[in-house]
C-alpha cells in the first residue's frame, strides 16, 4: 500500500509540475515583450478620435490589447491634438486608463517660436522625450545642400540644449528632409555627425526600409544614439504602390516616411527581421517603441510583440 502511495504521489507531483510549466510557459509568452520594454503605441494614426474629443475611448481600446505606453502629439503644435491643451487633465485621462505617456512629438514652428511653453506642456504630462518628425529643410528632387543641412544640424542642437537644462531628451526622427540626399550621402547620416550625441537621440522609423533605411544596420552602426522607435513592417516583395496624396494639415515631414511604395503589414508579416532589430536596439540604447499603425495593423501587432522573445 506504501509502494502504490509514493507511485500516485509522484505521478501527481509529475502532473502538478507540467501544469506549473505550461502555466510559466503561457505567462512568459503573455509577457516576453521585446527587450522587457512596456509595448507602446503612437496615437497619431488615430488623430480622429482625439479630436471628436474621444481620446478616453481611444485610451481604453488601447490598454485593453495590451498597450502600455502612449506617444502623444503636441497640444500646441498639431491641430488635431488641440484637445489635449490641459496638461494636467490629459495626465489624469491617461493615468486612469493605466497608461504613461513618456515621450511625444512636436513641430519645428513650435519648438523655434515659443519652445518653453512646449517644455511646460510636456513636463506637466510627465514627458521626458520631445521628438520632432523632420528638421524640415528645403529638398528639391531628392537633394539639398549642406549649407541646408549644417544650418538645420545648427538650430536643433541649440534646441536640444534648451531642453536639456529642462531635463528633457531632445529627439529627431527620420522623415522627409532626412531621407533626401546632400553631396551624395543620405541627410540622415550627416546629421550623425553634425548633430551633438548628448543634446539629440534619434527616433526610427521602422517602415523607412522602403527607402533603404534598414533598422537593425542603423542600430548596430550607431550604439547610443538611438532613444526609440516606431513599429511598422512591410511587404518589401509586394508591388509598389502610388503614395496617397499629403496631409495639407501635418507639420514638416509628418506623415511622409514611408507611406505609399509597399504596403505595411502587421509587425511579423512582413519582411523586416524584429528579432534582429530589437537586439540591434539594445546596442543603439533604444529606452522605447510605439506602434505607429492603422488600428487593425495595430492589434495584430501587438499580439505579435507579445509574444516575440529576444
Amino acid at each position: 500500500m506504501a509502494d502504490i502511495s509514493r507511485r500516485e504521489f509522484f505521478k501527481k507531483a509529475g502532473m502538478d509540475a507540467a501544469v506549473v510549466g505550461v502555466v510559466a510557459a503561457t505567462a512568459s509568452t503573455i509577457y516576453a515583450n521585446p527587450l522587457g520594454l512596456p509595448i507602446g503605441s503612437q496615437t497619431y494614426p488615430h488623430r480622429a478620435m482625439i479630436a471628436d474629443g474621444k481620446v478616453a475611448d481611444l485610451l481604453k481600446q488601447m490598454k485593453d490589447i495590451g498597450i502600455e505606453r502612449i506617444e502623444l502629439c503636441s497640444a500646441i503644435g498639431y491641430n488635431e491634438f488641440s484637445k489635449l491643451a490641459d496638461a494636467k487633465e490629459t495626465k489624469k485621462i491617461i493615468g486612469d486608463h493605466g497608461l504613461k505617456c513618456e515621450s511625444a512629438h512636436f513641430s519645428m514652428r513650435e519648438l523655434r517660436d515659443g519652445q518653453q511653453k512646449s517644455i511646460d506642456w510636456a513636463k506637466e504630462i510627465g514627458i521626458k522625450q520631445m521628438i520632432t518628425a523632420s528638421l524640415g529643410g528645403p529638398v528639391k528632387d531628392g537633394t539639398t545642400t549642406m549649407d541646408a543641412v549644417k544650418k538645420a544640424a545648427d538650430e536643433y542642437n541649440k534646441i536640444g540644449a534648451v531642453a536639456a537644462k529642462a531635463g528633457i531628451q531632445q529627439g529627431l526622427h527620420n522623415e522627409g528632409f532626412e531621407l533626401a540626399m546632400v553631396d551624395g550621402k543620405r541627410v540622415y547620416d550627416t546629421l550623425f555627425e553634425l548633430l551633438d550625441p548628448k543634446l539629440v537621440k534619434f527616433q526610427f522609423q521602422m517602415s523607412t526600409v522602403t527607402s533603404g533605411l534598414v533598422g537593425a544596420d542603423y542600430f548596430t552602426k550607431y550604439p547610443g544614439r538611438f532613444i526609440s522607435m516606431h513599429v511598422q513592417d512591410v511587404d518589401m516583395h509586394a508591388p509598389v504602390a502610388p503614395p496617397p496624396p499629403p496631409d495639407p494639415n501635418a507639420p514638416a515631414g509628418r506623415g511622409r516616411g514611408g507611406r505609399g511604395g509597399r504596403p505595411q503589414k502587421p509587425v511579423g508579416q512582413g519582411t523586416i527581421d524584429w528579432a534582429k532589430t530589437f537586439r540591434a536596439a539594445k546596442t543603439a540604447g533604444v529606452k522605447n517603441y510605439f506602434v505607429e499603425q492603422s488600428w487593425d495593423l495595430t492589434k495584430e501587432s501587438v499580439a505579435f510583440l507579445k509574444s516575440l522573445k529576444v
